[in-house]
C-alpha cells in the first residue's frame, strides 16, 4: 500500500492532480495476515485471562498522526484487544452478548472492504439482505407481502415498529401523523412490568411520551397478564385515547420469560391494536426449536417481530432486525418518495425505516447461516439451554443459594442470607476477581445475581465454576 500523497502546497488551477492512495496486493495481504493474527491470538488465547479487567491503559491520541500502519496495529493490540469487554470469554454471563463466530467477524470484514450504502438499488448487498429477511420472515409464518430490514438492534427495531404502528392508529382516526403530529390527541402503547426498556424509549421519540405507556403487570411466571392488558385498552378507549401498540416478550431479558403470546394476540385482535413481539434474545430459541412450537405458532398473528441475530445467533455487533406484516403500511410510514413517483420495481431498504445510509450487515448472518444450517443454530441453542439448566441445577443445590428465576437460559439467583446490599457486594468482587462475570437485577422485588447463556464457548464445567468463583466471593467480602 502507498502512503497518502498529501500535496505540500495548494494544488494550482490546472495542475495535474494523481491519486492520493493505491492499493498494492502484496501489502494489502500482509497487513490481513497481521489482523489476522490479532484476531486468532485473541480468540484462541481469551479463556486463559480475566473474563473482565478495569482498563488500565491510556488510548494513544487519535490526532497525534500519521503512525505507520504497522505501529497502529500494534497499538491495538496493547490498548485495545488486552482490554476486552468479556463476553467472549467462557465464563461470562452477564448481559445478552454472545461471542461472534469467526466467520462472521471476518465476513464484516469483507462487507467493509465493499463499504457500500444498502439503501437500496442493484447490487449484491441488497440481495443479500433481501435472502436474510426472507429465511426469518419464513420462519416467523410471515406472508410474502410482509417484509423486513437490518437495523442496528431491538431497540431500533422497536423503534421502527412503533412507528408504522403509530402511523396505522392514526391513519385510523383521520390524521395524518407525518403531517400533523398526534394532532392534540393522546396516544397509548402497552408493555408488560418485565418488557425491555427500548419500549418506554421509542414511545418518548414518538411523542406519545412515557406518560401514556401502560406497564401491565406479571402473573407469578413473570409474564404480561392478557386479561390486565384488556381492561387497560378498554378504559384507555373510553376515555378517548388512542391505543397505539402492545409489546410483548418472547423471552425476556431479566427472567426468560415467555409472555403468553396467543392470548395477549387475541387481545390485540378484539381491539384493533398492533402487537410487537420482542423477540431480540429469545426469538432464535422460540423460531427453532421444538419445545417452543405453541409461541412460534402464535408469531404469525403479530403485526411485528424484534430479533436480534447479534445475540443468539452469535454473529458481530450490530445486527438487530425487524420484521414487518404490512409491506404498505411500512413503506407509508417512512418513504419520503411521492406516490406519483412510486413504480414497480423493488422499493429501497431506505423506504421501510429510518436510516438513509445503511451499512452492509446481511453479510456476517448470511454466510454464518450458509455455514451451520439452521439444524446447526438448533444444537448451539439447545446446548446453550443445557448449560443454563446445569448452571440452574448447581445453584439450587448450592447450600444458601436460593434460585428466584431460570427461564429459557437465564438464571436469577441471590444469597438467601444476605441483604440486598451484601448480595452486590458479592456481585462487585465477583466481577472485580476476573474469574466470572455476572449481571445484577431485580426479581420479585428483591436483588439478584443473573446469568445469561448465550456462549458456545461456556460448558458445564465453566457452569460449575462461575458458582464456585461465587462462593469465593461471599467468603471475600
Amino acid at each position: 500500500m502507498s502512503e497518502p500523497i498529501l500535496p505540500d502546497a495548494p494544488i494550482a488551477p490546472g495542475e495535474p492532480i494523481a491519486p492520493a492512495w493505491e492499493w498494492d496486493a502484496d501489502e494489502v495481504r500482509r497487513i490481513g495476515h497481521r489482523v489476522a493474527d490479532l484476531v486468532a491470538d485473541h480468540l484462541t488465547t481469551v479463556s486463559q485471562k480475566p473474563v473482565w479487567q478495569p482498563y488500565a491503559s491510556t488510548v494513544p491520541p487519535a490526532d497525534a498522526g500519521p503512525v505507520d500502519v504497522d505501529e497502529v496495529l500494534t497499538e491495538i493490540g496493547r490498548h485495545v484487544l488486552a482490554y476486552p469487554f468479556g463476553n467472549g470469554h467462557p465464563r461470562y454471563a452477564a448481559w445478552v452478548n454472545s461471542p461472534p463466530h469467526v466467520l462472521g467477524a471476518y465476513a464484516e470484514a469483507l462487507a467493509a472492504a465493499l463499504n457500500p450504502s444498502v439503501a437500496g438499488g442493484d447490487h449484491a448487498a441488497v440481495h443479500v439482505e433481501h435472502e436474510v429477511v426472507r429465511v426469518f420472515r419464513d420462519l416467523a409464518g410471515f406472508p410474502e407481502t410482509g417484509t423486513g430490514l437490518l437495523v442496528s438492534g431491538g431497540s431500533m427495531a422497536t423503534l421502527t415498529a412503533f412507528a408504522v404502528a403509530r402511523h396505522r392508529a392514526a391513519e385510523r382516526h383521520g390524521i395524518d401523523v407525518r403531517r400533523d403530529g398526534l394532532a392534540g390527541r393522546r396516544f397509548v402503547v402497552y408493555l408488560g412490568t418485565e418488557g425491555h426498556g427500548s419500549a418506554r424509549k421509542a414511545a418518548e421519540l414518538l411523542g406519545i411520551g412515557s406518560a401514556n405507556v401502560r406497564l401491565i403487570p406479571a402473573d407469578s411466571d413473570h409474564r404480561l397478564r392478557p386479561d390486565l392488558l384488556r381492561r387497560e385498552i378498554v378504559a384507555d378507549r373510553a376515555a378517548g385515547a388512542v391505543p397505539v401498540a402492545v409489546m410483548a416478550s418472547a423471552g425476556t431479558v431479566n427472567t426468560g420469560a415467555i409472555d403468553p403470546l396467543a392470548e395477549i394476540a387475541e387481545v390485540c385482535a378484539d381491539h384493533d391494536v398492533w402487537l410487537h413481539v420482542d423477540g431480540s434474545y429469545g426469538g432464535p430459541a422460540v423460531l427453532l426449536l421444538d419445545e417452543y412450537a405453541p409461541v412460534k405458532a402464535a408469531l404469525s398473528a403479530v403485526d411485528s417481530i424484534a430479533l436480534d441475530p447479534h445475540k443468539w445467533l452469535y454473529a458481530p455487533v450490530d445486527a438487530g432486525l425487524v420484521l414487518l406484516k404490512d409491506r404498505q403500511l411500512a413503506r407509508d410510514a417512512f418513504s419520503l418518495v411521492p406516490p406519483y413517483l412510486r413504480t414497480d420495481d423493488e422499493p429501497w431498504f431506505s423506504e421501510f425505516g429510518f436510516e438513509q445510509t445503511r451499512p452492509f450487515r446481511a453479510l456476517k448472518i448470511w454466510a454464518q447461516l450458509r455455514h451451520l444450517g439452521l439444524d446447526g443454530y438448533r444444537r448451539l441453542i439447545a446446548r446453550d439451554l443445557a448449560v443454563a439448566g446445569r448452571l440452574a441445577a448447581v445453584v439450587a443445590a448450592e447450600p444458601g443459594l436460593e434460585l428466584l428465576a431460570h427461564g429459557l437460559s437465564v438464571v436469577c439467583f441471590r444469597y438467601a442470607g444476605l441483604t440486598d446490599e451484601e448480595n452486590r457486594a458479592v456481585l462487585t468482587e465477583l466481577n472485580r476477581t476476573g474469574r466470572a462475570f455476572l449481571a445484577g437485577t431485580t426479581v420479585n422485588g428483591v436483588f439478584a445475581l443473573r446469568a445469561c447463556v448465550v456462549n458456545p464457548r461456556m460448558g458445564s464445567a465453566d457452569a460449575e465454576a462461575v458458582v464456585d468463583a461465587v462462593r469465593a466471593a461471599r467468603a471475600g467480602i
